[in-house]
């Protein structure tokens, strides 16, 4: 028996026999070119999947097996009697792989290297982001069913559902990016999806140094930090960067450290070997088994881990987040979402009332003054640059307010004739009170790297 009478699950002789070919499509002259397409691609889209015999997919080779589809649908074309030439071949042939295998037409887009985002407002109109910039694409859906049978195909590889009685969602793909999806009726104009990519080899520090993202004084700090085990946060507003940055400085844990890592859709990608990655649960369909971040954060306390990397902070698990990082499990990082370093404890106190403690604001502050030892603030800039904007050390108390210094920070300075942001690095001349930490780490820094001349290099 042949690869094909496999796949077709038809008796062996039969593979080349055709039915009767199909007459052309009713009203060609009316219709426009798009819709006859669209009309062709979804009519041998379904016959393949009705002669497909999926049980026998699972067994082949993905290369060969696309090679062997391709075959399959390259006869399926010729049965149709359209006339259609070499080139719109190829293409039908590609779009079906991908409406089959893949996310349909959203395929091309994630096969881009360049693009960082992928927003579907409605089956008609996808945007992409660019090197900081949105742009429309050429790219469509044939309608809001099609867009639904692609949304339920990512959400129902996770574990996850999307329907009337829950129509929002958060996902990953297989490479990691994020995915965020809204139905009707909430989405008055149809299913949303968007697509925040990841790529599959993720950036690394002389990536971002190259981009100009930081200084290479600024990366010296933070990887210092990270192996001193000093407890981080990292704050930014959508888009700025920050998960990015957190699997960045996450390189730099010594391998022999237990990690645990909590987040609501998985999207780190540490390098270590000894990770133990967590991912909270939604609410099943009767409204109950959903398990928080703040419930694993308690659990991952009872599993021996050296760090806690907690996604983002987002709610009550930032009281669990404090405490653990108040009782021996030093260099801990998170990431929240905030548009400047005080912003960032206003938030942090703010979520820590939400855990349902009836704690007075000083306790909430002491607790964050004795827990974290540096933030760091993100932003993406006018031109659609990222970068790290501010380094601040947390100090301790002073009365009833908690004492930030900075230590590196990104000055603007205009903006050019190429709409480009000038502004340069610069170090504020402050000494850390960590940088002791540092030295007796045996972490060795320049001796000029705080000063206001040799610190913004």
């Amino acid at each position: 028996m042949t690869l094909k009478e496999r796949l077709l699950n038809i008796k062996p002789g039969e593979a080349n026999k055709q039915g009767p070919p199909k007459a052309a499509l009713p009203n060609e002259e009316m219709e426009s070119r798009k819709d006859r397409y669209q009309e062709l691609k979804s009519r041998i889209h379904r016959r393949l999947i009705e002669r497909l015999d999926l049980g026998n997919l699972e067994n082949i080779a993905k290369n060969q097996l696309r090679n062997e589809i391709a075959l399959i649908l390259a006869d399926m074309i010729s049965s149709e009697n359209v006339p259609l030439n070499q080139i719109e071949r190829e293409r039908l042939i590609v779009d079906i792989q991908h409406e089959t295998f893949g996310l349909g037409p959203l395929e091309p887009l994630m096969a881009d290297p360049d693009i960082s985002d992928i927003l579907v407002n409605n089956s008609q109109n996808v945007y992409v982001e660019k090197s900081g910039r949105l742009h429309k694409v050429d790219v469509a859906f044939r309608d809001d069913a099609h867009l639904m049978q692609i949304i339920d195909r990512i959400v129902s590889k996770v574990g996850r559902r999307i329907d009337e009685s829950c129509p929002m969602v958060d996902a990953r793909l297989p490479d990691g990016s994020r995915v965020n999806a809204i139905i009707p009726p909430l989405a008055i104009d149809g299913p949303t999806l968007s697509i925040r990519r990841f790529g599959i080899d993720p950036l690394r520090m002389e990536n971002i140094l190259a981009k100009g993202s930081l200084t290479e004084n600024m990366a010296q700090v933070l990887r210092g930090a990270v192996k001193a085990r000093l407890n981080m946060l990292i704050s930014g507003g959508t888009g700025s960067g920050k998960t990015t940055l957190l699997n960045i400085l996450s390189e730099y844990i010594p391998g022999d450290e237990r990690i645990v890592t909590i987040e609501d859709s998985a999207e780190l990608q540490l390098k270590q070997e000894h990770v133990v990655r967590l991912e909270t649960r939604p609410p099943n369909i009767e409204g109950a088994g959903q398990i928080t971040q703040r419930d694993l954060v308690r659990n991952s306390l009872r599993m021996r881990p050296d760090r806690i990397i907690l996604g983002e902070v987002r709610g009550g698990e930032s009281l669990d987040m404090l405490q653990a990082m108040n009782t021996g499990h030093d260099g801990s990082i998170s990431t929240i979402h905030a548009n400047s370093t005080r912003d960032a404890l206003s938030r942090l106190e703010t979520m820590v009332m939400m855990a349902g403690m009836d704690l007075p604001d000083r306790a909430i502050k002491e607790q964050i003054a004795s827990a974290l030892n540096i933030i760091v603030q993100l932003a993406r800039l006018s031109d659609g640059t990222r970068k790290v904007v501010k380094v601040s050390e947390i100090t301790g108390m002073e009365g009833s307010v908690v004492v930030m210094q900075d230590i590196f920070l990104f000055e603007k300075k205009g903006i050019n004739q190429d709409g480009e942001v000038i502004g340069e690095y610069k170090a504020t001349g402050v000494r850390p009170t960590f940088a002791e930490k540092l030295r007796l780490a045996g972490i060795d820094l320049p001796s000029n790297i705080f000063e206001e001349k040799g610190g913004g290099k």
